[in-house]
């Protein structure tokens, strides 16, 4: 019998799935979450031996920590099409699988039972959308300035976090702005987070 933690941003969907995996015989959903830091504590309480984890969540987590939580633990990536090549790589190290959000069940249980196995899985069509995403256009320093700038902070506040001039600030968020082509700050964000840039 598999235990299988699932986390996934949206309810109705994480609810969707636990339902699909509760009619296989040789799966048990042992725990449930739409927060990265309680994987971490549902991990240690549980002891799953796959989790199936949003990439949304996955993006700002810890790896180096989720890999220590969870060592005997298979991981497989819930993932749409923004997954990139870059994503993939830089999650590739601490992972099984990447999966589809769009995944038939009957694939998807297919999927679970090769990583338990512990196989490596990626769904077809990511790997083909991975592979065909435009590179990313941003610089480290513009994705840090994008990222900081989406929680609301001037310039100069962004400036103080990042020992920067305001100006340098201003000259990044303009050259992220021209990059996506965006109107705003806030809107070069939305892009670069939908391309998988950030």
């Amino acid at each position: 019998m598999f235990r299988i933690l699932l986390a996934q941003k949206k309810s109705l969907y994480r609810a969707a799935l636990a339902t699909v995996l509760s009619y296989e015989e040789d799966m048990e959903v042992v725990a449930e979450t739409t927060r990265m830091e309680e994987v971490f504590s549902f991990a240690r309480a549980v002891r799953p031996d796959i989790a199936v984890i949003d990439l949304d969540l996955l993006i700002d987590a810890d790896l180096g920590r989720l890999a220590e939580a969870m060592p005997d633990c298979a991981i497989l990536v819930l993932a749409g099409p923004s997954l990139t090549e870059a994503v993939h790589d830089a999650l590739d190290k601490y992972v099984l699988g990447f999966i589809g959000t769009d995944t038939a069940p009957a694939q998807l249980t297919d999927y679970l039972r090769r990583v338990a196995a512990g196989e490596r899985v990626i769904d077809p069509a990511l790997a083909v959308a991975a592979l065909c995403a435009p590179q990313n256009p941003l610089t480290e320093r513009e994705r840090d300035v994008l990222r900081i700038a989406s929680r609301g902070f001037s310039s100069a506040e962004i400036a103080a976090r990042l020992h920067l001039s305001a100006g340098t600030v201003r000259n990044y968020l303009s050259a992220s702005m021209r990059k996506t082509g965006a109107r705003n700050r806030l809107e070069a964000f939305r892009i670069a987070e939908a391309s998988g840039w950030l």
